[in-house]
């Protein structure tokens, strides 16, 4: 089985891409969903990120991500913090995941960073998705309901799509002009055949 990484910048259209693939019978581990899970689910994680951050990060039992956001997206040594403990649970479960799929041609690990740290090495290929950086801001801001101040302290804390596109294996572009499908089916063909 291949496991192969799947990015872009904040906006790019990872999820949109990452649906198709889903559609087409490819297993999707989609990381930032499964940290959600965990900061909210996992006990050892949320005793962690409370003695970060405090315990008033957590209402009800569930992370504020809005005042979470606030804080890292503006202090990187808290963001750094926050990674260093939630990517090893993520990791784990990924692992689980990878497991429980070990028959399938491929799997997509979907994730905004992946390069940053270093998660690249653990994988077979990366494949990036692509778009110009003022429909990237435009789509964060409409979808998030933030300001595009807000989604460029987000994109500071990311690698430049010009980076990541020199590290990718495969690139998608998701431009709103070039047709996402044929570009995503004919890599999956690649990746099933190969």
């Amino acid at each position: 089985m291949k496991k192969i990484g799947l990015t872009g910048g904040i906006g790019s259209g990872k999820s949109t891409v990452a649906s198709i693939f889903s559609q087409l019978g490819v297993p999707i581990f989609n990381s930032d969903f499964i940290a959600r899970e965990l900061q909210d689910n996992d006990p050892a994680l949320k005793k962690n990120i409370q003695i970060i951050f405090g315990s008033e990060i957590y209402n009800n039992g569930k992370l504020d991500r809005v005042q979470l956001a606030g804080i890292v997206f503006t202090d990187k040594n808290k963001l750094d913090q926050l990674t260093a403990i939630v990517h090893p649970a993520v990791a784990q479960a990924f692992d689980t995941f990878c497991k429980v799929h070990k028959n399938a041609n491929y799997i997509l690990k979907e994730a905004a960073i992946l390069f940053e740290i270093g998660d690249d090495q653990n994988l077979d290929s990366m494949l990036v998705v692509a778009a110009p950086f003022e429909l990237r801001v435009a789509r964060v801001t409409k979808r998030d309901g933030i300001t595009e101040e807000q989604v460029l302290k987000r994109l500071a804390n990311q690698f430049s799509q010009d980076e990541i596109i020199k590290k990718a294996d495969f690139v998608i572009v998701n431009d709103e002009i070039e047709m996402l499908l044929p570009q995503v089916l004919a890599l999956h063909n690649q990746l099933s055949t190969s």
